[in-house]
């Protein structure tokens, strides 16, 4: 399963790219991209583990840049 969210304030490349880096690592997770300039975030991984997935990527974007948020 592949989904596609948007960013809110996203400030930073380098951020993006370790959360990125950051979200890659979460197991069950089989690819994960963050376009900076569109300000989205697109995984893919297993649809029976999605939703752990997501709430442990949103984990990973807060410790990185507080303010950013994932919107559906």
């Amino acid at each position: 399963m592949k989904k596609t969210y948007t960013l809110t304030e996203l400030d930073c490349a380098h951020c993006a790219a370790k959360m990125e880096s950051e979200i890659e690592k979460i197991k069950g997770v089989l690819s994960v991209n963050i376009n900076f300039i569109a300000q989205k975030l697109t995984v893919e991984a297993e649809e029976k583990d999605f939703n752990q997935i997501i709430a442990l990527a949103k984990e990973a974007i807060k410790k990185i840049e507080p303010d950013c948020e994932i919107e559906s």
